[in-house]
């Protein structure tokens, strides 16, 4: 469902990527994978929930949006997994999308993750570079689409056709 107020962002705000994953090695090939979204987004790692939290509390102070979550499952403390629930139950992020990357989430961690956590999709480990990058493009331009936020500004790091198509039907408005 999508809510009905939308944001309004201060001129220049962010989109924002957090990749939660406590692996050094991992977090760091997200990042470069991710490499392609930096001039246009923020992409912001942290290592556990308590860690990401403090990206939130830092993203918040900052004006940027917080528009997606790169999860892994199994975390030092909470997982993540109670941490997409916790996000999403707050409402404190109504557009955020949520994807679980993880190779080790059980049939009822992920089944949880959908349920009660709204989660928008699920990439195993191993990805594919290229599937990594086109299901981000696909969930960021979802979230600009939900909180109803000009695509413009965000446009390379967006499914250009589908952000073309909704600029085009705003200005008919």
């Amino acid at each position: 469902m999508t809510p009905s107020r939308p944001l309004s962002p201060r001129p220049g705000a962010r989109l924002v990527i957090l990749v939660l994953e406590d692996e050094p090695e991992v977090r760091d090939a997200l990042e470069a994978d991710l490499a392609p979204f930096a001039d246009v987004t923020r992409v912001e790692p942290a290592e556990d929930v308590d860690d990401a939290y403090a990206v939130l509390d830092e993203v918040d102070a900052d004006g940027d949006l917080l528009a997606l979550v790169l999860a892994d499952h199994r975390l030092p403390g909470r997982s993540g997994t109670d941490f997409l629930v916790d996000l999403v139950s707050g409402g404190r992020y109504p557009h955020v999308r949520t994807v679980l990357v993880t190779g080790q989430a059980d049939h009822a961690d992920t089944i949880r993750a959908v349920n009660l956590g709204g989660l928008d999709h699920y990439i195993a480990k191993p990805w594919d570079t290229d599937d990594l990058r086109a299901q981000v493009r696909r969930q960021l331009t979802e979230f600009v689409l939900r909180a109803r936020i000009d695509p413009v500004p965000h446009l390379r790091a967006l499914e250009t056709e589908r952000a073309l198509e909704e600029v085009r039907r705003r200005s008919e408005l």
